[in-house]
């Protein structure tokens, strides 16, 4: 399964003038627009050309793999993004550029290269960002011939990884955790219950802030943080596995004596369900998103039910304070409904307050 925007849809016409092109090619789509590459990937990319674009759009058409072809064996299924910039009739804001990725059921690859090294001119930048496209198949086929088309100053990277990953991604299993200072040192999934504080985050990238937070946690409830990283969330994009590695060796970074929890558990219901009794740590924009009706198909019945099964699991909400429309808001700021209030606690801002996110540190990044 391939998708392309913004140059090397060539690739695709030449797959399928491929004798014995249907019986490899499943389906192929040009979500080109902003709008339909919103759509693909499950959420507004922060860059359309962009690594992290390439490997959302790798992984949801790995997805998409998996359910054309679900009596295929899994190493068989393939999935490819290919986003680029190419010469336009337009003012280009960035170098000309291309990014690829594949997915397979264990191992993910990215790569990228430059065209601003040549005249700018359409026609010559979609004929090499067709042949990228095209050596990104063959890489993902496992051919040896995968790197003959590349254009000079081509680079890339991946990942193999361990059967725990793989089958969270399959749907094996909703729940790894990983031991202090590891890996892929898998601890028994019926630890899971004796898990009295959990961090969930996307942690892209974790901070001091998120550390700070952990440890007012730890000081106030008496019971260690286990961060929790879900492959599937809400508004985002399914992990793909370079960004899991990515964010576990980040965590590691930030505090190497904490357990991971690698889930495939988007909302705070089926959080419950694999951690019950468990206190969750959130900033107040996530309570504010949990008590959103349009989260729920737009019913508000659908949220108060969610909400009680949660407390019926005897979980609850640790709420840090955080800055909403340039005022920092805290939990008695809010109106929440009154189910959800009552298993929520405040953190006051004079006990902890970090102005600090992760989406300005990746701005800052860009940026910089």
């Amino acid at each position: 399964m391939i998708a392309v925007t913004g140059g090397g849809s060539g690739a695709i016409s030449a797959l399928l003038q491929t004798p014995g092109a249907s019986r490899t090619i499943l389906e192929a789509i040009v979500p080109y627009s902003h709008a339909a590459l919103t759509d693909w990937i499950g959420a507004k990319p922060e860059q359309a050309c962009s690594a992290a674009t390439a490997r959302a759009m790798a992984m949801a058409a790995f997805m998409r793999a998996r359910e054309l072809a679900p009596d295929a064996a899994p190493e068989t299924w393939l999935g490819v993004g290919a986003t680029a910039s190419l010469a336009t009739d337009r003012p280009k804001r960035g170098e000309r550029r291309g990014h690829l990725a594949f997915q397979t059921h264990d191992r993910a690859f990215e790569r990228h290269y430059s065209l601003d090294d040549s005249p700018p001119d359409r026609g010559a930048d979609e004929q090499i960002a067709a042949a990228q496209t095209l050596a990104i198949v063959l890489k993902g086929c496992g051919l040896s011939d995968a790197d003959a088309e590349l254009h000079g100053g081509a680079s890339g990277h991946g990942v193999l990884v361990a059967d725990e990953a793989t089958d969270l991604l399959l749907g094996r299993k909703r729940l790894n955790l990983c031991g202090p200072g590891s890996w892929w040192d898998y601890l028994d999934d019926s630890a899971a219950s004796t898990i009295r504080l959990l961090f969930p985050g996307a942690f892209n990238p974790p901070h001091v802030g998120h550390l700070r937070m952990a440890e007012a946690a730890e000081k106030r409830l008496r019971c260690p943080v286990v961060w929790e990283l879900s492959i599937e969330n809400v508004d985002k994009p399914l992990l793909d596995l370079i960004s899991i590695e990515e964010r576990f060796e980040w965590l590691r970074e930030l505090d190497d004596d904490r357990w991971i929890a690698l889930t495939r558990a988007p909302t705070f219901r089926e959080k419950s369900e694999l951690f019950p009794n468990a206190t969750f740590i959130v900033g107040i924009d996530t309570l504010v998103r949990i008590a959103d009706p349009k989260y729920y198909g737009g019913d508000p019945s659908q949220r108060d039910a969610a909400i009680a099964e949660i407390a019926s699991r005897g979980c609850r909400f640790l709420a840090f304070g955080r800055v909403i429309d340039g005022k920092f808001t805290v939990l008695s700021d809010l109106m929440l409904p009154p189910a959800l209030a009552a298993i929520c606690d405040e953190v006051p801002a004079a006990e902890f307050r970090e102005d600090v996110s992760s989406t300005e540190l990746r701005n800052g990044l860009a940026n910089s």
